[in-house]
């Protein structure tokens, strides 16, 4: 029987050990903190689960938040400028959103129970040698610190360099939720956009609001001004700000009850969206295969990472299962059958970085006039492949318009 070595507690690393641990296959996950200190910790993120993964959850007897009672139907968008569009799109199966600092702990408890082996212990990248020693392969999931350098960047799926957003996410009292309940997708042309999502966390039911603001915007100061520096001034400009460039959110402000929950549920940075290899082979012999951050670094603005990381986690799981052994051919299958969603994820999301293409502006215009169109492209935040043959050439995105029998756009003469 294989045993498994997986570096990195997060979304990846955790649903990996738990689903191995129900074939009863040997598992350690190591990591650099504890439940307790992520419980009582930073905001960590405002991560959305979409069907796929919630469905992976259910699975693995993880689904401790049932989506009927916590999730959400619906995106909610808004185009502003010079002629706004605002739509709906509906999801067949719902999504959810639970505070990391719940979930993550309550998987981990889960793993330990089920007879997870959990050491917590700082890791530097001369320890993965000994650690490839005492496993059959070893499993990195964790997107920050010395890993990453394991696993080249593939520039052919790495536009940028440097980050494309100045990111600020925090948890707020205050705002009255969209109705049906969902997430508002708001975009100030030039500014950034904002994703206004219902969260659960330890107080109950609260607002994250997760600007993405453009570098050299107005929004751009949302990502340094400093909240315990003068907590009154930072929620007066969170305010004028949303009464300035995103209308749909600002409406439903209880000016009385608005602020930041907690002076820890804020969290500001940037990130430069990156695709790494998906596997290294060590000096020993043996291989370390990337899931999750360390191999395709995503931005937030479409909710994809861990989504992506879950999906890239189910896939390893199910290679480990099946297969003969862990060396390169085992790290090209898995490689293989995860690229379609992981890459998709990566691709559709840096597209949506850049100023909106011809064609999208097309896309969006005809999902304003067509609930059918806006309804399939919600769906699709859950099959990020299949929102990436949508919109990776204008020549598909018209084709996908015509099925929905949308009249081809004009030809210019």
């Amino acid at each position: 029987m294989p045993n498994i070595g997986i570096i990195g507690a997060g979304i990846g690393g955790l649903q990996l050990g738990l689903q191995l641990r129900q074939h009863d296959i040997p598992v350690t996950i190591y990591t650099d903190k504890t439940a307790k200190q992520i419980a009582g910790g930073r905001l960590l993120n405002s991560v959305a689960h979409h069907a796929p993964t919630l469905e992976r959850e259910r699975a693995l007897g993880v689904h401790f938040w049932p989506v009927e009672q916590y999730g959400y139907a619906s995106h909610h968008h808004y185009l502003g400028g010079e002629h706004p569009l605002s739509f709906r799109g509906d999801f067949t199966h719902w999504s959810s959103a639970v505070d990391y600092r719940l979930y993550l702990p309550k998987l981990t408890e889960a793993f330990e129970e089920r007879g997870g082996d959990l050491q917590i212990r700082m890791l530097t990248a001369e320890d993965i040698e000994p650690l490839a020693a005492r496993h059959d392969l070893i499993v990195v999931a964790a997107g920050r610190g010395a890993f990453a350098s394991l696993f080249p960047r593939r520039p052919e799926l790495s536009p940028y360099d440097t980050p494309q957003r100045k990111l600020c996410v925090g948890l707020y009292r205050g705002i009255t939720e969209s109705t049906p309940k969902g997430v508002t997708i708001s975009t100030s042309p030039g500014h950034g956009d904002l994703l206004e999502i219902p969260m659960y966390a330890e107080d109950g039911f609260l607002t994250a609001l997760l600007f993405e603001n453009i570098p050299g915007g107005d929004l751009e100061i949302l990502s340094t001004m400093k909240y315990d520096d003068d907590p009154a001034a930072f929620e007066k400009t969170v305010l004028d700000k949303l009464a300035k460039h995103h209308p749909q959110t600002f409406e439903r402000v209880n000016h009385a009850e608005f602020g930041l929950n907690r002076p820890i549920d804020i969290l500001q940075g940037a990130l430069v969206p990156t695709v790494r290899e998906d596997y290294a082979k060590l000096p020993g012999g043996k291989f370390a295969l990337a899931i999750g951050d360390v191999h395709t670094v995503v931005d937030p603005l479409l909710g994809q990472g861990a989504n992506s990381a879950s999906h890239s986690a189910w896939v390893t799981g199910e290679a480990i299962l099946e297969d003969l052994g862990f060396d390169e051919m085992f790290c090209q299958r898995v490689a293989a059958r995860r690229a379609d969603v992981v890459f998709g994820a990566a691709q559709w999301t840096n597209l949506m970085l850049a100023p909106p293409a011809p064609h999208l502006l097309r896309l969006f215009g005809a999902m304003n006039e067509n609930k059918a169109l806006a309804d399939e492209f919600t769906d699709n935040f859950d099959y990020p492949d299949r929102q990436w043959r949508i919109v990776a050439t204008p020549e598909r995105t018209e084709a996908f318009l015509a099925r929905h029998g949308v009249q081809p756009a004009p030809v210019a003469v």
